[in-house]
């Protein structure tokens, strides 16, 4: 590609190569209360160098540390163009971030200058943050603050953004990513589709890499990138702007395969008949000829409708997916393909190419990766997108990393005969149970919520007797099939436990009163389970499993 030819791969240099192609497309298509509103590359471009050239006039400097508290907006986007294009250093906070949680990334970044959203968010920072505030309604007038200076020259190995980790196992961490691992890992992005027609809906929070490199790599391919801040507002988006790329966490697609298999299920007998009937034909790995058009016709074209008709591919990142949501959306000829990265390697590493795929897996390095599996099974990986250290914290930072230089994932899979990545789990999630024996819960938790009556499960059992799981359930599909929750659950652990020997399989479960949430600290902004959080606020409930 022709970016391939920049002087440096720098954000800067990136952006500046995207406005030179002076691209017909918008850029951008910003949802307000009156419609969808198209922002011209132009625009983007002129309103991206005024918010820098104040950003300087305020006395931001090469290496100071600005922070962003928002939803996933437009404006958040330009901020993130414009900070790094004067060599300042991006931190994301996500909305939900409590004042103390604010109040630790701010200190511990040591941002000089904060954008807010709103009212709300201001507040918020105000209580903990003595340093200049804007909120996003002062935007314009902000950027027409732009003083004269130009900003000066950013390298590969600047430091472009602090992405703090989720915390899933303790305070969060400040991942440095120097501008050669944005870029290279936006590089890595293939959409098979380089003419710069693709739209992207995004609407993943852009305090996590997976957004960043989204919206990174929307640009580098000219894409129009749809911008969704309310996620209850994701079917509408889907409708109006009609994207072709979807990028998502497993549990959008779990969502929409639960909802259709729910509709086919509650409807009459004689369309419930058909709805399975097609499912069965949509699984085979092309459904073609008279079954397939039949099949499309009466149930995966109506489906594709509400997703905007003109989906062709779908990305699933930050936790597995199972095969038969995968086989379900490439029956409605939506292929949703995998892909595996973390925020210490810009959420670059692996991908499945929408041409050269295999279902369970998360694809084939990315070019200039290398993958290698240790004898314990961690993955590995040393590539340019992988991220200079954590912030003020070196014993991590070596602790990560082997004598030669490889990352240590943290994860545990296997490289098949192709090339293709396989996680089987986290290292430090691998139950291992009184007797020794070794157990990965996310496949018994993937097999659980394959069922549209089960919304989530986690399963525990280390150093313990036994497996057991705590499972919550989608009450209204639950209520509609007028079956009792314990029987109907019973039976679902006993289909997954079928093939699995013994010491796998689950003896024992309860269900919850209510579904895991974010604002109990249960789940991370990208809806990974926090299994301490959740072992500790239903402690009860499993020592009740063990008596």
């Amino acid at each position: 590609m022709a970016l391939l030819t920049l002087e440096a791969r720098t954000a800067p240099a990136l952006w500046r190569h995207v406005l030179e192609q002076r691209h017909p497309r918008p850029a951008y298509l910003e949802e307000r209360p009156d419609g969808w509103l198209e922002v011209s590359w132009e625009e983007a471009g002129a309103r991206v160098d005024a918010l820098a050239r104040a950003l300087l006039a305020r006395g931001v400097k090469r290496g100071d540390a600005v922070a962003v508290v928002a939803r996933t907006r437009l404006e958040w986007i330009l901020l993130d163009w414009a900070i790094m294009s004067i060599g300042a250093v991006v931190v994301g906070l996500y909305p939900t971030n409590s004042a103390a949680e604010c109040d630790y990334i701010l200190d511990h970044s040591e941002a000089v200058f904060a954008f807010v959203e709103d009212d709300e968010q201001y507040e918020k920072v105000a209580s903990v943050f003595e340093r200049p505030i804007v909120r996003f309604d002062e935007l314009a007038e902000f950027g027409a603050s732009a003083g004269e200076d130009e900003p000066e020259p950013v390298g590969e190995d600047d430091l472009a953004t602090l992405i703090y980790t989720s915390g899933t196992t303790g305070p969060p961490k400040g991942c440095m990513l120097n501008h050669k691992n944005l870029v290279s890992a936006a590089l890595g992005v293939r959409t098979n589709l380089e003419d710069g027609s693709d739209t992207v809906l995004l609407f993943l929070p852009l305090a996590h890499s997976f957004a960043r490199i989204v919206h990174q790599a929307a640009a580098l391919h000219l894409s129009t990138l749809a911008i969704v801040a309310d996620v209850a507002r994701v079917p509408e988006a889907l409708r109006r702007t009609r994207p072709t790329v979807l990028p998502a966490v497993p549990r959008v697609y779990e969502k929409i395969h639960a909802n259709v298999v729910g509709e086919i299920e509650r409807s009459s007998p004689v369309k419930r008949a058909i709805g399975r009937w097609a499912l069965r034909v949509g699984a085979t790995k092309r459904p073609t000829g008279l079954q397939g058009r039949i099949a499309d016709a009466l149930v995966f074209k109506k489906v594709r409708a509400r997703l905007g008709g003109r989906l062709r591919v779908g990305v699933s990142g930050a936790a597995p997916l199972g095969v038969d949501v995968l086989e379900f959306f490439r029956s409605l000829n939506m292929l949703v393909i995998e892909g595996y990265g973390l925020t210490e390697t810009s959420s670059s590493l692996s991908v499945n190419d929408p041409d050269d795929y295999k279902f369970g897996t998360v694809g084939r390095a990315v070019e200039g990766c290398e993958i290698r599996i240790e004898d314990d099974g961690e993955i590995l990986v040393r590539s340019d997108s992988v991220f200079l250290g954590y912030f003020k914290d070196p014993e991590a930072t070596a602790a990560a990393f082997t004598p030669d230089g490889f990352f240590r994932t943290g994860d545990v899979g296997e490289i098949d005969a192709d090339g293709f990545v396989k996680i089987t789990d986290r290292k430090k999630d691998i139950i291992i149970t009184a007797g020794g024996k070794n157990i990965s819960p996310q496949n018994l938790e993937n097999a659980l919520k394959a069922s549209r009556f089960v919304s989530q499960a986690l399963v525990v059992g280390d150093r313990r007797p036994y497996v057991t799981a705590l499972i919550t359930l989608d009450w209204d599909e639950v209520n509609g099939n007028g079956r009792d929750p314990d029987e109907l659950v019973q039976e679902l652990v006993d289909e997954v436990n079928r093939d699995r020997v013994r010491v796998e399989q689950i003896k024992r479960f309860t269900i919850l009163p209510r579904d895991f949430t974010q604002e109990a600290g249960e789940l991370t902004p990208t809806l990974k389970l926090r299994r301490r959080v959740v072992q500790d606020h239903f402690g009860d409930e499993i020592e009740a499993l063990y008596l």
